[in-house]
């Protein structure tokens, strides 16, 4: 992201926010700076999280990359952080158990509930989207099945949005553009001509979008019902939930999201995120996708032979990550990840398979559809230090 000058409104809530406010801590009744103190960082046990790095990606928050950060980290040796402001306006510290809207983490959500469907034998991932949903797709679509969903090979084409970037989606905002129009206009496009089904791996939301279709179909309930019946009750996860249609709102306690924009930064919390449902409208908590990343990875969610779906990349031109979960090696370790991005939040949960090493964050970015990989570097990655 270019550099861009401080506004007077940043400088001032800086200021105040370092004066007033401790660097980092927890919800709990501790000194906000505990996590982050000289003994914390002292005492850290050596096969535990390199707490001095990862007190050292929050130092100085708000700053022109992000105003607040929540990092959670789990495994061997726990440690929670936050730094930042709740609200640029008044410089109130961050909230560390704030709802966030976590982006397309939500496809891990997604994907858990279908390979239960597949589980249960009520889908077949070899089956397909004309057997499923019948009248969805044109006759010039060849058979997608429910696993080219899954990977992102199913050719399908993004849908209609309302813009390609923060810019161009900020004025349009609270108006409401619906899955099925989404859908819609993809199909109107045709077929992907350079590459058939299962050939080509292009990650977007629209392969989410027809499986929270799917799962409608199949169970004849709602996405959001099917979702906290199935995770979010079994895990525990109380506060993650979907809002209401367009609804724009984060309800709870929630730390104010900001993006920059024309050269401002502007308050992007308030959004109507209806149109990315099942790819990308859930709102919830580190400590919740922290449950949410055990769960799937210990097999409590998905059981095997389904689970390995979540982590095999297929063999597709472009190719890069599993159903959806990524891999990637971080000091010569292979993680698995799943970022997810929404204007003025930014979100990652990631582990090692053998969950000796997790990291949920919630990067309340001003340019949190941007670069994604610097944000993860900063704010991730130091987990995985030892």
């Amino acid at each position: 992201m270019p550099v861009r000058p401080l506004p007077a409104l940043l400088i001032s809530a800086l200021s105040l926010t370092l004066a007033a406010v401790p660097l980092a801590g927890t919800a709990t009744a501790r000194p906000a700076a505990s996590s982050c103190s000289a003994r914390a960082i002292e005492t850290a046990p050596a096969d535990g999280p390199d707490v001095k790095a990862l007190c050292a990606a929050l130092k100085g928050l708000p700053d022109r990359d992000a105003t607040a950060a929540l990092i959670r980290v789990g495994g061997k040796g726990s440690w929670h952080g936050v730094a930042g402001v709740r609200d640029m306006r008044t410089g109130a510290p961050a909230l560390e158990n704030a709802r966030f809207r976590a982006g397309s983490t939500t496809k891990v959500v997604t994907a858990a509930i279908v390979l239960q469907l597949a589980a249960e034998q009520r889908i077949s991932l070899d089956g397909t989207v004309q057997e499923y949903l019948p009248g969805l797709l044109t006759e010039e679509f060849q058979p997608i099945t429910v696993r080219q969903l899954l990977n992102f090979t199913s050719g399908l084409q993004p849908g209609k949005s309302l813009g390609d970037s923060t810019e161009d989606m900020y004025p349009h905002r609270f108006e409401t553009l619906t899955p099925a129009e989404v859908v819609a206009a993809s199909v109107a496009k045709g077929p992907d001509r350079r590459y058939a089904p299962g050939e080509r791996q292009d990650y977007g939301n629209i392969h989410y979008t027809v499986l929270g279709m799917l799962i409608e179909k199949v169970t004849g309930d709602s996405y959001a019902h099917q979702a906290a019946g199935r995770i979010f009750r079994p895990l525990g996860m109380r506060h993650t939930s979907f809002p209401a249609g367009p609804d724009p709102l984060v309800h709870g306690p929630h730390n104010r999201g900001y993006d920059w924009i024309d050269g401002k930064l502007l308050d992007v919390t308030e959004w109507n995120m209806s149109d990315r449902w099942a790819a990308g409208d859930m709102i919830s908590t580190t400590a919740d996708l922290e449950r949410l990343l055990v769960g799937v990875f210990s097999g409590r969610i998905v059981p095997e032979p389904q689970l390995k779906e979540m982590f095999a990349v297929p063999a597709a031109v472009d190719a890069t990550m599993g159903a959806p979960f990524s891999p990637v090696e971080v000091n010569g370790r292979t993680v698995w990840g799943k970022t997810g991005s929404r204007p003025g939040y930014h979100t990652i949960l990631a582990a090692t398979r053998d969950l000796s090493r997790t990291v949920v964050y919630s990067v309340n970015s001003t340019d949190a559809r941007g670069d994604g990989l610097a944000i993860a570097q900063r704010f991730a990655f130091a987990a995985f230090n030892r």
